[in-house]
């Protein structure tokens, strides 16, 4: 009871005095450095290296037949035979259709036999001229008969030129009663059977052929990549792969590599401007026809080598307030600064940085939650497998993804 009364009569004053002196008594149990200090917080850093990097654009494309020809009937006439499976591959000159020739025999035998009569009246009307030609010397006969001849002979010999071209165009409509494949290809479904009425120059096909090895695939690019990567090139800063430069390699809707590589075959020489971009073509063998038109891929092309790049590891790169990037940097004084980077592409799980960095520079890597901007650290050198991710540029190709 006494000890009761003597603390509660103890003035708070002196209550909070024995707290600080135990707060004194912990804190001075707790290490210290020499200097008074806590020590230095240990992070992990990756020393950037200069390396080449290949620069390979991810692009959109569409598959696009090489070669597609759509087969209409040339003469009208009633189809008396299909020639063809349908889905079958066809050579070119395989014949596909016979429509009904015998209107188009009957009237090469028309044309024939005018041009028989009309090299007949040539004969008659040459005799009577050469006789002509001479009588007219003796005045046996009129000069104006002479004339008339040599018209006649003239006329007849214009019949037999017309009757000639009749024949040949007979013969043209008879050869056009036979289809045959323009390109070899695959056939589509067939639009007309035995028994249909067609007519020459048809708005519809009789049938489509497609040739689909090799095969194009078309892509896009925008404009202003473009210009960026002229613009890298004659800076220096982008050298030229060699001679694989214009390989192309795919990855088909489903995620899956397509295996046989392609090469870029030309580049539009102007922009669309519903899109702003520019179309690029590659043309890509295709020999199990796994490639169809109307596909959707994407399109790995290599446009160069950065010989001079910087990788940083992706979860070293911070967004601050304003969504730019940033990364926490070791000074030479072991001070942790904060840098605002750009960054170019991915490469792996990398990024590819173009400015806010130098080759030397240490970039922290693991302890990024224990360390603020201006702490002083002790750095230690990232394990080989972070490092090696990070050298990938060497072997891994930078996708088209900008920052």
């Amino acid at each position: 009871m006494q000890l009761a009364r003597l603390r509660s009569g103890l003035p708070l004053v002196a209550l909070l005095g024995l707290s600080m002196l135990a707060l004194n008594a912990c804190s001075d149990a707790e290490p210290k450095s020499p200097a008074g200090e806590r020590p230095p917080t240990e992070v992990s850093v990756l020393t950037l290296k200069a390396q080449p990097v290949s620069i390979v654009s991810e692009l959109p494309g569409r598959v696009v037949a090489y070669r597609s020809a759509e087969v209409r009937p040339q003469v009208n006439g009633i189809l008396q035979e299909r020639m063809f499976t349908e889905g079958a591959e066809v050579k070119e000159g395989e014949q596909l259709y016979q429509i009904d020739p015998a209107p188009y025999e009957a009237a090469l035998a028309s044309a024939k036999a005018s041009l028989d009569r009309a090299q007949a009246s040539v004969k008659s009307s040459r005799l009577t001229a050469e006789r002509y030609s001479k009588l007219v010397r003796t005045h046996a006969v009129s000069q104006q008969n002479y004339d008339d001849a040599a018209a006649r002979l003239g006329q007849d010999e214009a019949d037999v030129d017309a009757a000639q071209a009749a024949v040949r165009t007979a013969e043209i409509n008879l050869a056009y009663t036979k289809v045959y494949a323009p390109i070899e290809g695959i056939t589509g479904r067939s639009n007309y059977t035995e028994g249909a009425l067609v007519t020459a120059n048809q708005a519809n096909a009789l049938v489509t052929l497609t040739q689909l090895d090799p095969i194009y695939v078309d892509m896009t690019q925008p404009s202003n990549v473009l210009l960026r990567l002229k613009r890298e090139y004659a800076s220096g800063r982008l050298k030229s792969v060699g001679e694989n430069q214009a390989e192309v390699t795919l990855v088909l809707d489903d995620g899956s590599a397509y295996g046989p590589k392609g090469k870029l075959q030309f580049s539009e020489v102007t922009v669309d401007q519903s899109t702003g971009s520019v179309t690029l073509r590659a043309i890509f063998p295709n020999p199990d026809r796994l490639l169809m038109p109307g596909m959707f891929v994407r399109a790995r092309l290599e446009e160069g080598v950065n010989q001079q790049a910087l990788l940083v590891p992706q979860r070293s790169v911070t967004r601050n307030e304003r969504g730019e990037g940033v990364v926490l940097v070791v000074g030479t004084d072991g001070k942790v600064e904060q840098r605002v980077v750009e960054t170019d592409r991915t490469v792996g799980d990398a990024w590819l940085v173009s400015s806010g960095l130098n080759a030397g520079d240490q970039v922290v890597v693991e302890g990024l939650q224990k360390v603020r901007p201006g702490a002083t650290v002790k750095t230690v050198e990232a394990s080989a497998e972070v490092a090696g991710r990070a050298a990938g540029g060497r072997t891994q190709q930078a996708q088209a993804a900008r920052s």
